[in-house]
């Protein structure tokens, strides 16, 4: 599988409805450190069909930045069962998102 692209109208049935822990990549297109994480990102997508890897745009999607808060990017998110269960702020390494996944 590969990243899907989430927005305000699809994140309660792709994130919150979804069976499967998601990963919610916050980033923007003139971040330096989110260009860094995009690859590692995409990477999970493909290795990992166990988890859903989602993006989204804070540029497009002001609405869920605002929701969840989002200050600084990168900002990736874990929601298990509908509910928000990691968070991390920054790039990270493909070892640390995978560890946010299956904690």
């Amino acid at each position: 599988m590969s990243t899907f692209h989430i927005t305000t109208e699809n994140f309660e049935k792709e994130v919150l409805g979804s069976d499967r822990p998601v990963l919610v990549d916050f980033w923007a297109s003139w971040c330096g450190p989110c260009r860094m994480v995009i690859p590692i990102v995409e990477e999970l997508a493909r290795e990992y069909p166990e988890y859903k890897v989602g993006k989204v745009n804070v540029d497009e999607e002001a609405e869920l930045a605002s929701r969840f808060g989002i200050m600084s990017i990168p900002t990736l998110l874990v929601f298990r069962d509908g509910k928000l269960a990691q968070q991390a702020v920054g790039a990270r390494s493909k070892e640390e998102l995978l560890a946010m996944l299956e904690e």
